[in-house]
């Protein structure tokens, strides 16, 4: 193999999709329990096969790769890396917790326990997916209250995975399906509690929509805390980004609305809580997490993967 060849091998950047991990702290804060969109950098070295990369390589790329896409600002560390029963099985240590995660020699696939979750951006088929019934309870929505699809989204107001969805999906759903009549998005709270400013951001929102007396003000505030946690971050989804209750005062003001003395109370922290156990209920431990006519799609995924799904509920 020429070394021109090597080297452009060495570059290549493989996309694929990751299943179900096993639940652990930083599953939580990832895209965690689902089939998620994510980037992988392996190196290629004959004919797409990953037998002639060394542990110590595959170590510093599986370590990259986690600490860059998966959960980045968490400092994870591969402890090491080991072929078994023909795959290779990586230990993470993030928070004290050490997790493996499963990659096929190949690099074709990552592995989930006996199943093979491919990584070329295909959704499995929905056609053998058990839905479920989820409460809208009484949160926020957006869209036309008879559009016959109907996402209703778990999420974390600090969680950066949350952040990118809304980046980088949301926006395409809401122009293609919810302005257009065809979805209607319902959110509610599901703060984990390793971040801290989760809560207190849910109850925020929920004093904005009791100030204007409405939902779009709702989904005002909820597009200004992603907003200005992008600003904080450089202007991209890099980490998780601290802020303070008085920086959340300040951004309801921004846009006329003073939620100081109903954040102050306190009143909405069972409302929020409340979400968080029947998001639990449902199967819920990571967020984003979101049903879409019951048909449950955890993570930050590309828009393909909801529109596959929305299409086929529209269908």
């Amino acid at each position: 193999m020429t070394d021109n060849k090597k080297e452009k091998q060495e570059e290549e950047i493989v996309k694929f999709n990751l299943g179900k991990l096993p639940t652990h702290k930083w599953a939580l804060s990832s895209y965690a329990l689902g089939i998620l969109s994510i980037i992988l950098i392996i190196v290629l070295v004959t004919g797409g096969s990953l037998g002639g990369v060394s542990k110590s390589k595959m170590k510093a790329l599986s370590e990259n790769f986690i600490n860059t896409e998966l959960i980045p600002g968490e400092n994870a560390q591969v402890e090491s890396i080991e072929i078994k029963n023909g795959i290779y099985v990586a230990t993470v240590n993030v928070q004290g917790d050490n997790v493996p995660v499963y990659f096929t020699k190949n690099g074709q696939f990552i592995s989930q326990g006996s199943e093979l979750i491919p990584i070329d951006g295909s959704v499995p088929s929905n056609t053998e997916t058990e839905k479920v019934e989820v409460s809208e309870d009484d949160d926020a929505s957006i869209g036309l209250p008879n559009a016959p699809v109907t996402i209703i989204e778990f999420s974390d107001y600090q969680c950066p995975f949350c952040r990118k969805f809304w980046t980088e999906t949301y926006p395409q759903l809401k122009s293609q399906y919810i302005d257009t009549g065809k979805v209607r998005l319902v959110f509610r709270d599901f703060p984990l509690n390793f971040h801290p400013q989760a809560q207190v951001s849910a109850e925020a929102a929920e004093c904005v929509r009791e100030v204007a007396g409405n939902d779009e003000a709702y989904f005002k505030f909820h597009d200004k805390l992603f907003s200005e946690q992008n600003i904080l971050d450089g202007g991209t989804v890099k980490s998780t980004v601290s802020y303070t209750e008085a920086d959340l005062k300040k951004w309801a003001k921004d846009l006329g609305y003073d939620i100081g003395s109903c954040l102050d109370s306190g009143k909405y922290a069972s409302e929020v809580q409340k979400d968080l156990a029947d998001g639990q209920a449902y199967g819920i431990s990571g967020t984003p997490g979101l049903f879409i006519n019951g048909v449950q799609l955890d993570g930050a995924q590309p828009f393909s993967n909801f529109k596959s799904i929305i299409d086929a509920e529209l269908a």
